[in-house]
């Protein structure tokens, strides 16, 4: 290999974008050496490798099965109240349990009706609901024929994400008599815009607050509080412990988690297990966060991103050890492969801190929120903070057309109960094979090393190129990297001259010179293939350092 062809101030100017922005730049690079290198005739043989993107390359069928089953009966029921050429009516509740089983001995060889029957009968013994109410929700919600009602969430796909997300994300044990309440929303990306939106809205941030963020994580949670509308004064809790030379662990010391005593941090972001290291927060970080907020910083709201949990197993979010304290936001993009669906979910406690801050408002601010939410309630200090999530979601004027798509809190519920499922206890021991697998090839080929930690999701990793630099020859080779190259160089050269497309840690808050692969949407073997790649990189660099000390 030789330096990249894109210049060093070129290189410097463009490490400005965020990360998913400048892979823009390396997949160009990319595909113009899938199109042919340099000097040589045709196309290259070698295909571009793009381990930046969070996307799986898997799609868990079973629920899309059952879902596309339910659509057949939904369709029964509304030709049975009225049919006229392509004309029908809205499913009607009564009797509809008794029609559902009909319909399900008579389409024995209709795929995912199988599927959907146990579904049902696990929702019915283990939520105790009315067969009728819940088969005509499912049936009703499907055709889509009517607003979200309730407009946070439908009732009985409620209580299925909730025990989904305590069976998931709490290890079996929710807090004790505690019932988190569930906003569905367009995908763990609106719940984190909603969230951000309403704490302001509600006068609980203000612009210039102090907030605190456990990095590296994902970037829209360093880029939304640099916005004009925020500007908040950002204060980093980093994961940096290494456990020898070279070779980080990824974790927080006590003295970054102690940062959050301070009183002033108003609000605590995190992903958990984070993104890019993929590992869930320790039990010691756990520990130290809750003796902040029952000593120094009672009033710490927490957002926890949890959509990475299912990938470890035991995970016990946040929201199961500080219920108070924390907003649940939740995704199902990954697990399931479902990014094209838009299914996330945003969980409060009903005894929580926040509407006790609401509640403590100066009588400024709450006769500002009244006129902003007093079209909704007579009573709209009455108005918990989950529902003004709804409310703020459509601009207040529209909470009586908000919520997610039905069909979508559908698929929602079903991926939920397969989950509970043993087909999905199978199916989530296969997934996390499938990154595991590829993370041991992506250290094969590399030859670099990781520590050993149970708590690694393994959906992304992280790695510090510099510092392994320092371990396989020294300080002065990570010294020489540093002064004689930016710290995306490497990334311009693999992707240029392998046609492998990463993304820089450095815009995750990570160390610059390290570099976030996905593994999760390239085939096995393409790991393997990146190790080697990331290898012969090293040793280019360590032939030019050595050539270096020579002259």
């Amino acid at each position: 290999m030789t330096k990249p062809t894109t210049g060093r101030a070129e290189i410097r100017r463009l490490a400005r974008l965020s990360p998913f922005e400048l892979k823009a730049e390396f997949i160009r690079l990319a595909e113009a050496y899938q199109r042919g290198e340099p000097g040589q005739k045709g196309k290259s043989t070698a295909h571009m490798l793009n381990a930046g993107r969070g996307n799986p390359n898997w799609v868990c069928t079973g629920p899309r099965e059952a879902n596309l089953a339910l659509g057949h009966f939904a369709l029964t029921e509304s030709r049975r109240v009225w049919t006229a050429d392509n004309l029908g009516g809205m499913p009607e509740q009564a009797g509809i349990a008794a029609r559902f089983d009909s319909f399900v001995r008579s389409h024995p060889g209709l795929p995912g009706t199988e599927l959907l029957r146990r579904s049902v009968e696990l929702a019915v013994d283990r939520f105790g609901f009315d067969r009728d109410a819940f088969l005509h929700e499912l049936a009703d919600a499907t055709i889509g024929d009517n607003y979200p009602v309730p407009d946070r969430m439908l009732v009985h796909a409620e209580q299925i994400v909730r025990g989904y997300l305590q069976e998931e994300l709490m290890d079996r044990r929710p807090p004790s008599e505690r019932q988190p309440e569930l906003f569905a929303t367009e995908g763990g990306t609106a719940a984190m815009c909603y969230v951000f939106d309403s704490l302001m809205k509600n006068g609980l941030l203000h612009k210039g607050d102090r907030i605190a963020l456990m990095v590296p994580v994902f970037t829209p949670y360093i880029e939304i509080p640099e916005l004009e509308d925020y500007a908040f004064e950002v204060v980093e809790i980093q994961a940096s412990k290494v456990v020898e030379t070279g070779v980080r662990e990824w974790r927080y010391p006590p003295e970054e988690v102690a940062k959050l005593a301070d009183p002033q941090i108003k609000l605590l972001c995190l992903v958990n297990p984070s993104n890019p290291p993929s590992l869930a927060l320790s039990r010691e970080a756990t520990d130290r966060i809750k003796e902040v907020t029952a000593t120094t910083n009672p009033d710490l709201i927490i957002v926890t991103d949890d959509v990475y949990g299912t990938f470890v197993d035991g995970f016990r979010s946040l929201a199961a050890e500080l219920p108070r304290n924390t907003l649940l936001v939740y995704s199902y993009s990954k697990h399931y492969g479902a990014t094209g669906h838009r299914l996330g979910v945003i969980g409060l406690d009903r005894d929580n801190v926040i509407d006790e801050l609401i509640a403590a408002l100066p009588a400024e601010e709450k006769e500002r929120l009244a006129k902003r939410y007093g079209t909704l309630s007579l009573e709209p200090e009455r108005i918990r903070f989950i529902d003004r999530l709804v409310a703020d979601s459509r601009q207040v004027a529209l909470n009586h057309t908000a919520g997610l798509s039905l069909p979508q809190q559908v698929q929602m519920a079903l991926f939920s109960l397969f989950a509970l499922l043993p087909e999905g206890k199978a199916y989530k021991a296969k997934v996390q094979g499938i990154v595991r697998q590829r993370l041991d090839l992506l250290m094969e080929g590399s030859g670099m090393r990781i520590a050993d930690d149970p708590g690694r999701a393994g959906y992304y990793i992280e790695l510090d190129l510099l510092a392994e630099a320092e371990r396989v020859a020294g300080k002065d080779f990570a010294t020489f990297l540093e002064k004689n190259y930016e710290p995306t160089e490497p990334l311009f050269r693999l992707a240029e001259q392998t046609g492998v497309v990463l993304l820089n840690g450095g815009g995750f808050d990570g160390p610059e010179w390290s570099v976030r692969v996905s593994l999760a949407n390239l085939d096995d073997l393409d790991y393997l293939k990146i190790g080697h790649h990331l290898r012969r990189i090293f040793d280019d660099y360590r032939t030019e350092w050595e050539a270096s000390r020579a002259s």
